[in-house]
């Protein structure tokens, strides 16, 4: 059983300039400060319209969370975003939280129309555990999307500069 999440940016800015921003390391690490990360580690290989491959990892309190899923992923948990682009406007994008029994498996599409670009990101939430799976599952989605709307935030303020 998996929850689908499907969460879409909008950026008043050309595709090719939200392709940069999310090949910049810098983008990526304030990213990771406004989603409340205590530490982090960011890289990006390759460019934009190239193969590029961006992998965050990062650790964040788990006080936010409800008690039942706080006793399964203890008071902070580190979470591993791999996105890999084969081309500038679509990533394919994988994250789990290691050690545990879930993953989040999706695509990040960019489309632009008339200077302005969408973001939409799609992903399958699955979380492999009797009884309380599908609880988790509808959880994860929610912190996901709130994580997706800091991300917006913070990339519309880049973009602004």
């Amino acid at each position: 059983m998996t929850k689908r999440l499907v969460h879409t940016m909008t950026y008043d800015a050309p595709a090719a300039a939200v392709a940069a921003m999310l090949a910049d390391p810098a983008f990526r690490e304030e990213v990771c400060r406004h989603q409340r990360a205590t530490s982090y580690d960011v890289s990006v290989e390759g460019v934009p319209g190239d193969p590029m491959l961006v992998r965050v990892e990062m650790s964040q309190p788990t006080d936010q969370v409800p008690s039942f899923a706080r006793k399964i992923v203890g008071s902070t948990t580190t979470i591993v975003l791999t996105e890999t682009w084969a081309c500038a406007d679509r990533g394919e994008l994988h994250l789990e939280i290691p050690g545990k029994p879930g993953e989040m498996i999706g695509t990040a599409v960019l489309t632009e129309a008339e200077g302005v670009t969408t973001e939409t990101v799609t992903l399958d939430v699955s979380v492999r555990l009797p009884l309380v799976g599908a609880k988790i599952e509808e959880l994860l989605a929610k912190l996901i999307g709130s994580a997706l709307r800091a991300e917006e935030r913070t990339g519309k303020a880049y973009l602004a500069r």
